[in-house]
């Protein structure tokens, strides 16, 4: 009866490793490079696209900012093994660099404590209005 119960537990034990999510973003290094861009041309929103590459649903707790000034959604449904999801992420295009790290929380075994950092970088900034006078100036210059 011992053997049987620890035969049972050893099978219970082994089924749970073989069924794990494994998430991998397609973003080279988990980061998003915004570039240099300027705050009045663009949204601010970027989308990071991942795969679960496991053979269990990936489940994703919760997606958090390094501050208020990145808004990350993310989907709520667990993603099924061989599916793909997206993070999206909008910066509020602060001019200036960009330097910010979003945490994801999951059940993804193929990162410690199932925590992924992903990053955005880049820079704003403010596009150089010229005013008509400057306008005028510069072609009286050239004549």
């Amino acid at each position: 009866m011992r053997k049987l119960l620890l035969l049972v537990a050893f099978a219970g034990f082994s089924s749970l490793s073989f069924g794990q999510a494994k998430i991998e973003f397609s973003a080279k290094d988990n980061t998003i490079d915004y570039g240099t861009v300027s705050k009045d041309s663009d949204s601010g929103m970027r989308t990071f696209e991942f795969k679960n590459t496991g053979n269990a649903p990936l489940i994703i707790t919760n997606v958090q900012s390094t501050c208020g000034c990145t808004v990350p959604s993310f989907p709520k449904e667990p993603i099924a093994a061989g599916k793909t999801g997206k993070i999206d992420v909008k910066y509020n295009m602060a001019p200036g660099p960009i330097r910010k790290t979003i945490t994801v929380e999951s059940n993804a075994a193929n990162f410690d404590g199932g925590k992924i950092p992903l990053k955005i970088k880049g820079d704003v900034v403010v596009k150089q209005e010229v005013s008509p006078l400057q306008k005028s100036k510069s072609m009286m210059e050239k004549s």
